[in-house]
């Protein structure tokens, strides 16, 4: 937990309440229903949360927006964005029934009411959104062909950065992606998590970000 409030030090007494849970919960969910590698759990808020709460260091997603999360897992990105956003309305989507049920219940034991979980698969979803996220869950091409169909069109006023404005398609990838990238023939944003967050664990970590 102290990872989290060194780089996001203004978080008020709740949603450091909420993010504490977050640690207990995701161990005893993940004995029953593995949602996140084991070897990981050690080292939880520094790989799952903190990770998908750079999202929140470049973004600042505004009162009302909807944002879909597509193949969450167990609710990453989405559970800890939906604290750090509370009045924000975020969509958690994943294929596998079990997976939705660990979404339901550490939302339900967090007092998250703007996150709610489908049970399906992306290209089934309907409706518009301001974002929507992902997590390493299919190559960019892919992400890109399900995520277009479900962004509103055009840009937003309400955002501070003009840079990061409209809505768009943000994932979190790792590794090597120049051949994925080029693949995909599209030419995303590109943030080194590094630049964010000095632990080793950022150093091949990156956000992508495809604006409609």
């Amino acid at each position: 937990m102290d990872i989290i409030l060194k780089y996001f030090p203004s978080l008020s007494e709740k949603q450091i309440a909420q993010f504490k849970l977050l640690g207990q919960a995701y161990v005893e969910w993940n004995e029953k229903i593995n949602v996140i590698s084991r070897q990981d759990m050690g080292s939880l808020y520094e790989r799952h949360i903190l990770h998908s709460l750079s999202i929140a260091a470049l973004f600042s997603f505004k009162t009302g927006e909807s944002i879909i999360d597509i193949g969450t897992g167990g609710g990453l990105p989405g559970i800890p964005l939906a604290i750090y956003f509370p009045e924000v309305k975020f969509t958690l989507v994943d294929s596998i029934g079990k997976k939705i049920r660990v979404v339901e219940a550490i939302a339900k034991e967090a007092g998250l009411t703007n996150v709610h979980a489908i049970r399906d698969r992306a290209e089934n979803i309907k409706g518009k959104f301001d974002f929507v996220l992902t997590r390493a869950v299919a190559p960019l091409q892919e992400l890109w062909k399900w995520s277009n169909p479900l962004l509103r069109s055009g840009g937003n006023e309400k955002h501070n950065s003009p840079k990061f404005s409209a809505p768009g398609l943000i994932c979190l990838k790792g590794g090597d992606l120049k051949k994925e990238i080029a693949e995909a023939r599209l030419h995303p944003e590109i943030v080194p998590l590094s630049t964010l967050f000095k632990e080793e664990f950022f150093q091949d970590k990156y956000l992508l970000y495809i604006p409609r």
